[in-house]
């Protein structure tokens, strides 16, 4: 077997026995921490769709990471409310219904992302990165001046939702559900990298130029990228608030939109499994170096240094050494 995969497959397996080991040591948190680093993993991998496969630099993708999650907690707030949403002139009610709420966060984030999309794939380079950047601040203002729903202050919400057959707040079921999650959405990215789509994307992303003389747009090949990486991302979202049961305008904010970036550099741009290595990376640092210092983000900072300039690969990058991206 090549090394990549292998290491893919070593790393993915990493999860589900970190949680089985701590369910059996009764350490819930360890199980909470997991699940966290593999819904930040799905939100990675949606931002590598558009940054791997179509060289696409959001610094936005906290734009849809916080649609997702406010679709989560408007719906939960409602039905956690018995009030209706809308009541003309139709009537909306809240759901705890996990299913009803990914799909609403799913559609809610792709809308957002074709709606930025069509604005921002008119220009290139680091117009591109203001512009997305610009969208996601103005629905982290917005988010803060929405006082319905709580305002600066966030929103909780006391139950996690529900997912048939399944106890949500057990630690190691929710942790099932969204490493499930991760791992279906893994496939369909690594399916779409080796399809037609993805190797045009890939093209475009190459020689734009090369791609429009055998009559393939490129803008409508960003596009359709950008709608299906603002869809995962708005996934993670959901599942985020979930876990948390908690949502708050600093979803929408800029650093969470960079810490979405560092998961998708630490671990390897292109590569499949570049974001779970990222994520994984990132949550042991925060749990261990944040322990020892409040600044431990400065560590952080080092790391990433160390990586742009000596290891262009990332993590998986490094560890795979020559192969290239997506084997």
């Amino acid at each position: 077997m090549a090394r990549e995969p292998l290491i893919n497959i070593i790393l993915f397996a990493l999860f589900p026995v970190t949680a089985g080991v701590a369910m059996v040591l009764d350490e819930p948190f360890i199980i909470t921490l997991v699940t966290k680093a593999a819904i930040l993993a799905l939100a990675g991998v949606g931002l590598n769709i558009a940054l791997g496969l179509g060289g696409l630099v959001s610094f936005g993708h906290a734009a849809f990471f916080g649609i997702g999650g406010y679709a989560m907690g408007v719906l939960a707030s409602h039905a956690q409310s018995y009030t209706p949403i809308m009541e003309t002139p139709i009537l909306i009610e809240g759901t705890k219904s996990m299913l009803v709420i990914w799909g609403v966060a799913v559609v809610a984030a792709a809308l957002a992302a074709l709606l930025i999309g069509v604005l921002s794939l008119r220009t290139t380079g680091v117009y591109f990165i203001m512009i997305t950047l610009a969208f996601g601040q103005m629905l982290y203002y917005f988010a803060i001046s929405w006082p319905a729903y709580g305002g600066e202050d966030g929103l909780s919400i006391y139950i996690r939702n529900d997912f048939p057959g399944l106890n949500t707040l057990d630690p190691i079921q929710f942790f099932a559900i969204a490493f499930t999650v991760l791992a279906a959405v893994l496939f369909i990215a690594g399916r779409l990298a080796k399809a037609p789509f993805g190797l045009a994307l890939s093209a475009a992303r190459q020689n734009p130029e090369r791609v429009e003389t055998v009559g393939v747009a490129p803008f409508r090949l960003r596009l359709v990228a950008f709608i299906i990486s603002g869809a995962v991302t708005g996934l993670a979202g959901a599942l985020f608030a979930d876990l948390n049961r908690f949502v708050s305008p600093t979803m929408f904010s800029w650093q969470t939109s960079g810490e979405i970036m560092v998961f998708v550099i630490l671990g390897g741009v292109g590569r499949l499994f570049g974001p779970v290595a990222g994520a994984a990376l990132f949550i042991l640092l925060e749990h261990v170096l944040g322990g020892l210092s409040d600044f431990w983000h400065v560590y952080l900072g080092l790391l990433l240094l160390l990586v742009v300039l000596f290891a262009r690969g990332g993590l998986i990058g490094t560890l795979a050494g020559k192969e290239t991206a997506h084997d």
